[in-house]
C-alpha cells in the first residue's frame, strides 16, 4: 500500500528537512568527514505497527541517493520490542542530517497504525469500520491518512472538498437540516455522497425523510445509537462520532452503527519509540 501524490509527499519531506538543516548542520560538519561510510540499525524500542517506512528511506534518498537499505520487517508489520526493522549503508554525515527527520515521521506513522490497529481490534467486528477524520497536523495529512489505512482504518473525507458533510453551524445557519441539504443539492456536484450530523432522534428523523445518503450521530450515547439503527433499519449507513475511545469503542460496534470515526487517531496519538544505532566502518 502506497501513499499517493508523490509531488506533495516530496515537498513536504524537503520543507521538514529545510526546517531542520537551514543552511547546514554545523555540528555534523565539522565533526564527521562527508566521504565516511558506516552502517545504522533502525530498531524499534517498543511492539509497534510499523508504518512509514517508504517516507522514511525517501528523507534520506533526497539527501543522497546512494544510502542503501536493508529491511527486517515490511510496512505494515507488528514489530516486537528490541527488535531491528532494517539496516541502512552510506554516508555517515547524510544519515545523521536526515535522521531526526526521518524518524519524526516514522515515529508519528508508526503511532497513529499501531493505535489505529487497537481500535480496529477492540471493535471486534468486520461489520464496523474505523474511520479517522481531519484532525490532522497541519501539513501531515496525507502522512497521517496513510499510516490510519496501515493500521487497518479507513480514511474519512481528506478535505473539504472531496465529501459533503452537513455539520451543525451549516444547519443553524441555514435554519433547519432540510434547508441545509436543499441547498448544498442545488451546488453540490451530484457524484458526491451527502452525509449530515444529527445530534438527537428528531433531528435524525428530519435527516431521514430528506433522503441523505449517510448520518453522524454526534455524541449520542449507546441507548440513543441503539435507537437511531432500529430507526433507520438498515436505510441508510449511520456513523457514530464524538469523544470515542478506546474502553467504549466495543460498546458502540455493538450498537449496530456502520462506521465509527475517532480524532483520536491523529491528534492524540502516542508516537512510537524508535532509534537509528550508528555503526562507523
Amino acid at each position: 500500500m502506497m501513499i499517493q501524490n508523490d509531488s506533495l509527499i516530496e515537498r513536504r519531506i524537503r520543507q521538514s528537512l529545510e526546517e531542520d538543516l537551514g543552511p547546514g548542520d554545523i555540528t555534523t560538519d565539522a565533526v564527521i568527514d562527508p566521504r565516511i561510510k558506516g552502517k545504522a540499525f533502525l530498531i524499534a524500542r517498543e511492539e509497534l505497527m510499523l508504518a512509514g517506512l517508504p517516507i522514511f528511506k525517501k528523507v534520506f534518498r533526497i539527501l543522497t541517493p546512494a544510502i542503501e537499505f536493508i529491511d527486517y520487517f515490511d510496512e505494515g508489520s507488528l514489530v516486537p520490542a528490541g527488535k531491528k526493522i532494517g539496516l541502512m549503508t552510506g554516508s555517515l554525515s547524510s544519515i545523521l542530517k536526515g535522521e531526526r527527520t526521518a524518524l519524526n515521521f516514522l515515529q508519528r506513522m508508526s503511532g497513529i497504525a499501531t493505535l489505529t490497529g487497537k481500535y480496529v481490534e477492540r471493535a471486534g467486528s468486520s461489520k464496523v469500520k474505523i474511520l479517522d477524520t481531519r484532525k490532522t497536523a497541519p501539513g501531515l495529512r496525507v502522512f497521517d491518512k496513510y499510516a490510519v489505512r496501515i493500521g487497518g482504518g479507513v480514511n474519512h473525507r481528506f478535505g473539504l472538498f472531496d465529501g459533503i458533510l452537513i455539520k451543525d453551524n451549516h444547519i443553524a445557519v441555514a435554519g433547519s437540516i432540510k434547508n441545509a441539504i436543499e441547498l448544498v443539492r442545488k451546488k453540490a456536484p451530484h457524484t458526491l455522497r451527502i452525509e449530515v450530523e444529527v445530534e438527537d432522534l428528531a433531528e435524525l428523523k428530519e435527516a431521514l425523510q430528506a433522503g441523505v445518503d449517510a448520518i453522524l450521530l454526534d455524541n449520542m450515547d449507546t441507548d440513543q445509537m441503539k435507537k437511531a439503527v432500529k430507526l433507520a433499519n438498515g436505510s441508510i449507513l449511520l456513523e457514530a462520532s464524538g469523544g470515542i475511545s478506546l474502553d467504549s469503542v466495543a460498546e458502540i460496534a455493538k450498537t449496530g452503527v456502520n462506521l465509527i470515526s475517532v480524532g483520536a487517531l491523529t491528534h492524540s496519538l502516542k508516537a512510537s519509540d524508535l532509534s537509528l544505532n550508528i555503526i562507523p566502518d
